[in-house]
């Protein structure tokens, strides 16, 4: 497999191990420099079972997803990897996954999004493939978390594929999680539950560190307080499910999340919303069909309305 291993990394030259001596000529060269280029974005999508993270996903730009569990539904989306009759079936090993990123880098093809769904069950294949790599005989047999943190390998790996990806063929990368609740103990303030994904907690800060945007996906709750019966002064809470649902796209105590690009705290959960406020976002023009169809007034019609505005 070339895309994501290539001969042409590992002939980059390395940097000096010793800093460069006064007198020694740099090896960076300022009159080269270029200002940054904005490529797409590496999307991380997490929230609860059914608040419409696939379907947000499935709406994207000419998407293909990368299917590590059975989570589609009914959506008619074109996935990878597919079986001897081209039907889309499940990824069963990391390996699968990488040669499907391999597919997509050195294949041609007219796909602008990339879709991995899920995250949850992909670190289930890379605990698979760190321990047949390493001989373990479970991810916690090594203990003191040693093999969770060696499973970082196959992670870093993983994303090597999505940046290599994003650059090479200016794909969009989304990447579907379910969340989970975590206990923080905070030296500065009292100990406190969040929503985060559920991922276990050494491969979370590579994820979070390296994708443009952390999303919670959520559906919208109202509260409301109900007297009880014999008790004037006390109140029992009740949480109402409302019909909105919501990506929260900026850190909060509440749940990790995060986005470069100065986005609103808060979005609707649909696609065409969320787009809008991406770096280098353009607004749909009419298409022909839109032209034919629209309402053309008639001579008579301009007439008339010019003879209108002469009265007034």
């Amino acid at each position: 497999m070339v895309f994501c291993d290539s001969e042409e990394k590992k002939n980059i030259p390395k940097p000096p191990d010793q800093p460069i001596k006064r007198g020694e000529q740099s090896m960076i060269d300022l009159k080269k420099i270029s200002k940054n280029t904005i490529a797409p974005p590496r999307i991380v999508i997490y929230g609860p079972p059914g608040v419409g993270k696939t379907t947000f996903a499935a709406m994207s730009e000419n998407p293909i997803f990368i299917l590590i569990e059975e989570g589609l539904g009914d959506l008619d989306v074109p996935a990878i990897p597919i079986d001897e009759t081209g039907k889309p079936r499940v990824a069963t090993s990391f390996n699968e996954v990488i040669d499907c990123f391999a597919a997509l880098g050195e294949q041609e093809h007219d796909y602008k999004t990339v879709v991995i769904d899920s995250l949850d069950a992909l670190e289930q294949l890379i605990w698979a493939s760190t321990c047949r790599r390493m001989g373990y005989a479970s991810i916690e047999a090594p203990g003191w978390g040693k093999g969770y943190r060696e499973a970082n390998t196959e992670w870093k790996e993983f994303f090597d594929c999505v940046s290599a990806l994003r650059d090479d063929k200016g794909m969009t990368i989304i990447m579907i999680a379910h969340s989970t609740y975590t206990h923080i103990d905070d030296p500065e303030r009292p100990a406190y539950d969040t929503n985060t994904l559920n991922i276990h907690k050494y491969a979370i800060p590579i994820i979070v560190g390296t994708v443009d945007i952390v999303g919670f996906a959520t559906q919208k709750i109202y509260t409301k307080a109900d007297d009880i019966a014999g008790k004037k002064d006390d109140k029992r809470i009740r949480a109402i499910a409302g019909a909105e649902r919501e990506l929260r796209l900026s850190i909060s105590p509440a749940f990790t999340a995060k986005n470069r690009y100065h986005m609103p705290e808060v979005v609707p959960l649909d696609w065409e919303e969320f787009e809008k406020h991406l770096p280098g976002y353009v607004a749909p023009t009419a298409t022909s069909n839109q032209l034919t169809n629209a309402t053309v007034p008639t001579a008579e019609q301009t007439t008339k309305k010019s003879s209108k505005k002469g009265v007034n």
